[in-house]
């Protein structure tokens, strides 16, 4: 058999040259303070690996609840910046992402706050959507540790420990007479197992929180007006008004964000809906609270309060809440810890990398003033 002839060798024509896209610019603007404390060199190296990162410090404030600064200098600096990012990081010392801002930057897909208290601190959110531009904010870095600090204050609370704990350190000596703990709250309503917990807010912390009292077979009532209804079924929890929260609980647990809506939401009228023997909890803000109405109730004794927050803040020195036996206070300590601080912009950094990637985020910002 005659092998076949070989084939001539044919030459490939040369490939077009392709240009790659450009990687994509991420720019990241806040103060010294904040990227020495938040930022860690493994969270840097995970947003190198999708994208160029140019930072802009600035000199404000450092703390989330100051108002960014508003100098036509700065927010100028700001505006240049971002011509050419597609993604653009906030935090402490920034100015406010306003429309004139977001129209300086075409190609922008995202804009994020890391500590914007999730209600947009320095995000114009609705100015954002109207230009397709995702808003978020990673400030549910802390909700772990707060959702932690408010099971622990629940459980104090039902203990009475904090009425117990003062007795112990002005140096009295606890039931001599044991038939007398009989009385103390803390032997009637000690127990979180099987009691009725209500919720006020489903945001991050009332979710984490959710899942730690999953152990304990509590049943949940919870009032959030923008809450999915799905979340009843989710977690097997009774959504309900706020009066059917107060009214129905052993133990009540405010988390409402400060609104121009939730300010004072817990006035007189809602105190006296609590149960003789309840337990408040609160984490969120102190305003939510009416102050001096509260301080009423608490007065009569037949409540116990444990607070990480109150107004006003910080508590001043012999403010009449301090000595009242049963009120546990800590100094807003809920959301501080070392292992939550890297999360803020940890979290961020993966909301960049999906929306880089054509995913939606996870984490959208809502409007300071929700309708």
């Amino acid at each position: 058999m005659t092998p076949p002839p070989p084939r001539p060798h044919v030459t490939p024509p040369p490939r077009p040259h392709v240009t790659p896209p450009p990687r994509p610019r991420v720019g990241v603007a806040c103060n010294r303070a904040t990227r020495e404390r938040f930022v860690t060199e493994a969270a840097l190296a995970r947003l190198a690996g999708v994208a160029d990162v140019a930072w802009l410090e600035f000199d404000g404030p450092d703390r989330s609840t100051a108002p960014p600064p508003t100098d036509p200098a700065t927010v100028a600096r700001l505006t240049a910046f971002v011509a050419d990012l597609d993604a653009l990081v906030v935090s402490h010392g920034c100015p406010r992402v306003t429309d004139e801002v977001l129209a300086a930057a075409p190609r922008l897909r995202l804009v994020g706050d890391t500590h914007g208290d999730r209600f947009a601190h320095r995000v114009d959110v609705a100015a954002a959507r109207a230009r397709g531009v995702w808003a978020v904010d990673t400030t549910n870095g802390s909700s772990d540790p707060v959702a932690e600090w408010a099971l622990a204050l629940m459980l104090v609370g039902l203990r009475n420990a904090g009425a117990l704990f003062r007795r112990l350190v002005a140096d009295e000596v606890l039931w001599p007479d044991r038939g007398v703990f009989l009385d103390d709250p803390g032997y009637r309503n000690g127990e979180l197992t099987g009691r009725t917990v209500g919720i006020i807010a489903l945001g991050h912390i009332g979710r984490r929180l959710l899942e730690l009292l999953a152990p304990f077979h509590v049943n949940v009532l919870a009032h959030d007006p923008y809450a999915p209804r799905v979340l009843a079924d989710v977690y097997d929890l009774t959504l309900t008004s706020l009066d059917g929260v107060l009214s129905g609980s052993d133990v009540v647990v405010c988390l409402a964000p400060l609104t121009s809506a939730t300010r004072g939401l817990l006035g007189a009228r809602e105190i006296a809906l609590l149960r003789p023997g309840a337990v408040f909890v609160n984490v969120s803000r102190g305003a939510v609270v009416d102050s001096a109405a509260f301080l009423d109730r608490l007065a009569t004794g037949d409540i116990v309060a444990c607070l990480d927050v109150f107004d006003p803040e910080p508590i001043p020195a012999g403010h009449p809440v301090r000595a009242l036996p049963n009120v546990f206070l800590s100094p807003h300590i809920a959301g501080v810890t070392a292992a939550s601080e890297p999360r803020f912009f940890d979290l961020m950094v993966d909301e960049v990398i999906r929306v880089i990637r054509g995913h939606h985020p996870r984490h959208e910002l809502v409007p300071r003033e929700p309708d």
